[in-house]
């Protein structure tokens, strides 16, 4: 008995480790402040703002109940561990033996999230598809992967939404750009950006020969205006247009289309499926503040490589990933090894392996 309190003081100990680790007291601060905010007369004039708000008050307040009630089965346990240590009474062994299991097994899973620490892991995500080498076999892969992240979005309780997409002339797309809404889209997504690589009989053959095609994937952290990433108003030229998108009457016969090019960068970037001309150039500055982001990862990234005398790989041709259908079924993660058979499962959104692998290979190598 005194072994299972002496690991459950262990266990106390991590816990509480972790918590400073993940800041939750700072989390617990946003949330009342968030709660403050909600409890305005005028919280619900801006319905967008305001929904976003109670989403995040809830998605932390989730995270919150979750390491209180470790914490507080922690507790109990030793507790009722001392309690049986003082009194002779041993029999309730077996039954403290199985709930620390369980207690172990909990903060395992919540440990997770030490992975998701990084400064902008918390955000919404921007996801861009972009159709590579394979002709309409690519653009039909592009396509593949967006329905295998949406599937995958869906199941993490998060919500996606497109916001550009170019349509292949045959089939699938050549591109599309969608925003990610949920705690901790960013850090998750993030795993998946680089080149993807399927190998299958082509559809559109009619030989049925084997072909490879590619598809890019870019993953950016969202920012909004209150955020740090600034850009002068004089750096930008804003271009409006027709939409071609789907939508309603005022999306297809209005200007409402922005393409907005960065001139310091060459960065171009449109949306098109908002309402609203306003809409979508507020929804093409957050894709565009987080390209520019990008850049400066990228180039620190770059220079701490250059100090350490590593060769710095181009990211496109470089495959981060493989999904074989045939002549055999594989996935299999270039970067972690890892590697699965059930390539359907994986394509109908199974990534949790995937991306957990890859986060815990790049904590390694921090």
């Amino acid at each position: 008995m005194k072994e299972l309190l002496a690991s459950l003081e262990e266990l106390q100990s991590k816990i509480e480790r972790t918590w400073k680790l993940l800041d939750l007291d700072h989390q617990r601060d946003e949330m009342k402040s968030l709660e403050f905010e909600m409890a305005e007369p005028d919280f619900w004039s801006d319905p967008d703002r305001a929904k976003a708000k109670s989403k995040r008050h809830d998605e932390i307040q989730r995270e919150l109940d979750q390491w209180e009630r470790i914490r507080r089965d922690v507790e109990e346990t030793k507790h009722l561990a001392g309690d049986s240590i003082a009194s002779g009474d041993h029999s309730l062994a077996d039954d403290i033996t199985k709930r620390l299991a369980e207690l172990e097994q909990s903060f395992t899973s919540l440990e997770f999230y030490l992975m998701l620490s990084d400064r902008h892991d918390t955000r919404n995500a921007i996801v861009a598809i972009h159709a590579g080498t394979g002709g309409v076999d690519a653009q039909d892969w592009a396509a593949m992967l967006l329905r295998m992240y949406l599937r995958y979005i869906e199941k993490k309780g998060w919500t996606a939404r497109v916001v550009d997409e170019s349509a292949g002339q045959e089939a699938g797309i050549k591109s599309v750009t969608f925003e990610v809404q949920g705690r901790y889209a960013y850090g998750y997504l993030k795993a998946e950006a680089g080149v993807h690589r399927l190998v299958r009989i082509s559809p559109f053959d009619a030989e049925k020969m084997r072909h490879t095609s590619f598809a890019l994937v870019e993953v950016l952290p969202e920012f909004d205006d209150t955020d740090e990433i600034q850009i002068a108003d004089k750096d930008l030229r804003i271009d409006t247009y027709m939409s071609s998108g789907k939508g309603g009457q005022s999306v297809n016969t209005t200007y409402s289309a922005v393409r907005i090019v960065h001139i310091p960068t060459g960065i171009t970037v449109t949306c098109q499926n908002e309402r609203s001309q306003q809409q979508n150039k507020a929804t093409a500055l957050k894709i565009l503040k987080g390209k520019l982001h990008a850049i400066a990862q990228a180039e620190q990234q770059a220079e701490k490589q250059a100090l350490r005398g590593e060769y710095q790989e181009a990211a496109w041709g470089n495959q981060v990933r493989s999904y074989v259908l045939q002549p055999y079924q594989l996935v299999k993660d270039h970067r972690t090894k890892y590697e699965e058979q059930d390539v359907n499962r994986v394509l109908d959104g199974g990534l949790d392996s995937f991306i957990e692998q890859h986060l815990r290979e790049t904590i390694k190598r921090v």
